[in-house]
């Protein structure tokens, strides 16, 4: 095997445009190293990651139990596929099973992977449980969502960088507003061919908009009045983001931030991704009560590496350190001291309008339009003064630290924040 010499920064830049797709829009950083919440470009240089790989390292970078378990089972067996059964995967299952009290668990590597599979489980669930003809089971989506960037998905996607020139599109959806009850009954009552509907707990995509209070668990009441299946996707929201467990515990009163067994919501069908691995191998998966998991029979669908031995190690280290090290408890204390230090900044600085949202998934909305560089030259900023975060929709920027952070750190992370901010007052 060649030895890889050691690249500088722009080396590793050129390198990428020369010979990848253009399919992103980095911050110009290239990092070699990570560590707890903290990372290290290729001189040296340390920052606070403040974007977690859009919440997939919820547990840190390179958590010394994930990369245990992921290199020991590596070592042992790695790949069978679904034509054998491993000595994993089945206590994987039991474990995410019982840490999310559904029944059943199917696997899968990404995210969008998830999204497809769920909606797939919906519309066979429609046909062969609620009796919709075959071929007319339509779906209710959110304005603004995201759920990944596959055919279908960008189908009911308006975002026109996603859509466009990708058509022609899939059937099958039917868009609302978010956070709009009067919407989502008219919906319901005026389409019997509903089968679910698919929602974020929070749209962090969209710029971290956090719904109404109620407006969850009443969209449930409705799915279940109008016998349509809840989805809730809690891709980049799920596993302690936002101080619980699921963002959809909402502000339950379980003094165990973590347990999930009296949530606020309960869906039909859960979407998980991202910190199910910690970040440290692609892990997903849908979870659902038995009847609607039993439509799902040998060959309606799979994949080669959903639910490898190597994954199934990971997950089951992964949900067991958010678990021992009360990272949920952790990212609710935190949040709410984060908003509150901004919250004190703001009235001071007419360059933030405002600060929103739970645990430690939070936004900041700059004072400028979505057009504008402002967001993205602060960003720049911050990776100047040793913290790297990422605008979303123009001027919107998004932080989500690692959970692992302590207080020390995050207040740390807050005098970045305002100090960068003042340099552009």
């Amino acid at each position: 095997m060649a030895v890889l010499e050691q690249l500088t920064s722009q080396q590793a830049i050129e390198l990428e445009q020369k010979h990848g797709a253009h399919n992103y829009h980095p911050l110009p950083v290239v990092l070699s190293r990570g560590e707890g919440v903290h990372v290290w470009d290729v001189e040296g240089k340390k920052y606070y990651d403040f974007l977690s790989a859009y919440s997939a390292v919820n547990q840190g970078h390179c958590h010394p139990k994930i990369v245990g378990a992921m290199t020991t089972q590596a070592e042992t067996l790695s790949l069978t596929s679904r034509a054998f059964y491993n000595d994993m995967l089945g206590a994987y299952e039991k474990y995410a099973t019982e840490t999310f009290h559904f029944d059943k668990l199917l696997p899968m590597n990404t995210g969008a992977e998830a999204v497809e599979t769920a909606l797939k489980i919906c519309r066979k669930w429609a046909y062969e449980k609620k009796g919709i003809e075959e071929n007319n089971a339509q779906i209710i989506v959110c304005e603004n969502n995201f759920h990944g960037r596959t055919t279908t998905i960008i189908s009911f996607s308006n975002d026109p960088v996603a859509r466009k020139n990708f058509g022609p599109y899939t059937d099958g959806f039917i868009k609302i507003t978010y956070d709009n009850l009067t919407a989502l009954e008219e919906t319901l009552k005026n389409n019997p061919n509903v089968a679910g509907f698919l929602v974020e707990p929070i749209q962090g995509e969209a710029g971290v908009y956090v719904p109404s209070a109620g407006y969850l668990s009443d969209a449930k009441a409705l799915c279940e009045k109008y016998n349509v299946l809840f989805i809730a996707d809690e891709v980049q929201t799920g596993i302690a983001r936002t101080g619980r467990l699921l963002a959809t515990c909402g502000n339950c009163s379980c003094s165990d931030k973590h347990c999930s067994g009296t949530p606020e919501v309960k869906p039909d069908i859960l979407i998980l991704g991202k910190a199910l691995s910690g970040g440290a191998y692609p892990v997903s998966a849908v979870l659902a009560n038995d009847p609607v998991m039993e439509v799902i029979r040998p060959g309606n669908h799979g994949s080669t590496f959903g639910g490898n031995p190597i994954a199934a190690a990971v997950g089951m280290a992964a949900l067991a350190v958010v678990k021992e090290e009360a990272l949920a408890q952790n990212a609710f204390d935190l949040g709410e001291l984060f908003r509150a230090e901004l919250n004190k900044f703001i009235p001071t600085c007419d360059l933030v309008l405002s600060v929103r949202g739970k645990g430690l998934l939070n936004a900041i909305l700059i004072n400028d339009t979505e057009q504008s560089s402002t967001a993205w030259d602060i960003c720049m900023a911050l990776k100047e003064n040793g913290l790297l975060a990422k605008p979303t929709h123009g001027n919107i920027i998004r932080f989500a630290p690692p959970l692992v952070m302590t207080k020390d750190q995050l207040l740390d992370c807050v005098s970045i924040i305002k100090k960068t901010l003042e340099e552009f007052k």
